[in-house]
């Protein structure tokens, strides 16, 4: 399906809920849009200044994602696995694509992992997809189903492209939540939420245990390891890529639902923000994590990712948070 302009979503309701406002979307390239955002061979790709710097996959998947994301010097921060086959990578966790949003309990559905039973995630059309002097846009609307095609409701996605300054890469995320079908409840597991897989080089362990090269810093102070399960504003995952140190972070934005978060963030890779799993991570009885939206209502969940060089005391990820706290 073709995109959708915005100044026509307003014409199209779903289970009483006003898709969207205003009719400002703006598609094509002006000589001045240094972020430049357009559909090609299947995918949305994002260039800075005629630079790849990532593409939006959304036909024939299991849930949308980003990949590559790649530095000022074509430098991948992700796993390259499963979307290509190069040497040198683990090949677990076949559903770990690179930089995504899904969860592992939707009304008991898994749209998490891409087992015989798993949902998916089924991109509907495209609310925006715009280019700028200072920013891009990719928004876009889509279907949450189980294995048999059974709407169980809907997402949004809204991702902004800033226009680099220098090395440095940012993505802010608004994913949306609509409970269009009845009530959802989003279950109680670790399997979620918004998650990227970085860098083989950056990982904590490597493969056979060995100890990696990368680190994790969480804004309480825990590392490493023992990031994984604990609260957070924001997560910093850090180690070497192409022959210097650089990292990813991810920002909880403190309107997010049950801010500050709970990280499912692994030593060999995975890194994801999860409200979800307290079973899991505080070992609580089981539904202790579930959150249930009432047929009709929406929950959204907003996220910074920087890109960044060095280490998180190099990138200055402390102070970057209490400025990306005081947004609105």
């Amino acid at each position: 399906m073709p995109p959708v302009p915005k100044c026509l979503l307003a014409l199209l309701p779903l289970a009483g809920i006003l898709l969207a406002s205003g009719c400002a979307t703006r598609t094509g390239s002006h000589a001045n849009d240094h972020v430049r955002v357009f559909e090609t061979n299947n995918v949305v790709r994002v260039e800075f200044d005629g630079q790849l710097f990532t593409e939006y996959h959304f036909r024939d998947v299991s849930r949308p994602f980003l990949y590559p994301l790649l530095g000022p010097n074509g430098e991948h921060f992700t796993r390259r696995w499963p979307q290509e086959d190069v040497p040198d990578e683990e090949h677990d966790h076949p559903h770990h694509h690179a930089f995504w949003f899904a969860h592992g309990d939707v009304n008991g559905v898994d749209l998490w992992s891409e087992a015989d039973k798993a949902g998916k995630t089924v991109h509907q059309y495209f609310l925006e997809q715009s280019s700028g002097p200072d920013r891009g846009v990719i928004a876009t609307r889509n279907e949450w189903r189980d294995k048999d095609g059974k709407l169980l409701g809907h997402g949004q996605e809204t991702l902004v492209f800033h226009r680099p300054k220098g090395p440095e890469r940012i993505i802010d995320c608004t994913f949306t939540v609509f409970a269009s079908q009845g009530e959802m409840v989003l279950g109680d597991t670790k399997e979620g939420t918004f998650a990227i897989r970085v860098a083989e080089s950056m990982r904590v362990m490597q493969p056979k245990n060995q100890p990696g090269r990368g680190h994790m810093v969480s804004s309480t102070g825990e590392k490493d390891g023992a990031v994984w399960g604990k609260r957070a504003d924001w997560v910093d995952y850090h180690g070497p890529i192409g022959g210097k140190t650089s990292g990813i972070a991810i920002f909880d934005h403190p309107a997010n639902p049950r801010h500050p978060t709970w990280w499912h963030a692994r030593d060999y890779g995975l890194f994801a923000a999860n409200p979800f799993g307290l079973h899991d991570f505080e070992k609580r009885d089981k539904g202790a994590g579930d959150l249930k939206i009432p047929a009709g209502g929406t929950l959204a969940f907003r996220y910074r990712v920087i890109l960044h060089e060095g280490d998180d005391q190099q990138a200055g990820i402390a102070r970057r948070y209490s400025e990306y706290a005081r947004s609105k």
